[in-house]
């Protein structure tokens, strides 16, 4: 008994020292399924269109910025659907309050927001076909090795999506699941 109670007090201590330090990505806002309040307003959808409240800890050593990322790998497009892309979040951040990605408001974190698969900068809620199985949306932080990566908000989500992976030294993802 002694013995497996000592085994086990190894094999904890070793899997929250492997767990302690992990670029780790949360919200206050999120669970296992999105709302109306993150469901697109228009587009055949009828949501409030709101960004959820993200925060993020742990980032690995030599974070110079952070960047987010909402995608939609299920999509029926044959490449899936860019939801949201922020670059240029300052390595001293880390939170976006709800409703960042409304990008008709004055923002006090310096970043820049680019079009999604929507045709616009800022947040793009949910809006999966009705009937479809629940889609995967994946909100996802990227901690990046550069300050500052050289777009405009005018570039593609895939070209953006190219630039961060090119400078992503880690990720932390959350996923969430939306049907109508």
């Amino acid at each position: 008994m002694r013995l497996l109670s000592l085994v086990t007090s190894i094999l904890f201590a070793g899997t929250t020292s492997l767990m302690a330090g992990e670029f780790t990505l949360h919200s206050n806002d999120l669970s296992g399924q999105l709302t109306k309040t993150q469901e697109f307003s228009g587009f055949g959808c009828d949501g409030r269109n709101i960004s959820p409240e993200l925060h993020w800890s742990d980032a690995p050593k030599g974070t110079k910025s952070f960047a987010v990322t909402v995608y939609d790998p299920d999509a029926p497009t044959g490449s899936g659907w860019w939801h949201w892309v922020v670059v240029n979040i300052p390595a001293s951040v880390t939170s976006l309050p709800a409703d960042f990605g409304n990008s008709a408001k004055t923002q006090k974190i310096p970043s820049l927001q680019i079009l999604t698969d929507y045709g616009k900068a800022g947040f793009g809620g949910a809006c999966p076909p009705k009937g479809d199985r629940p889609h995967r949306y994946m909100f996802t932080v990227h901690a990046l090795n550069v300050d500052h990566l050289d777009l405009d908000s005018k570039v593609s989500p895939a070209l953006a999506g190219y630039m961060i992976n090119a400078h992503s030294i880690e990720k932390a993802t959350m996923v969430s699941y939306y049907g109508r």
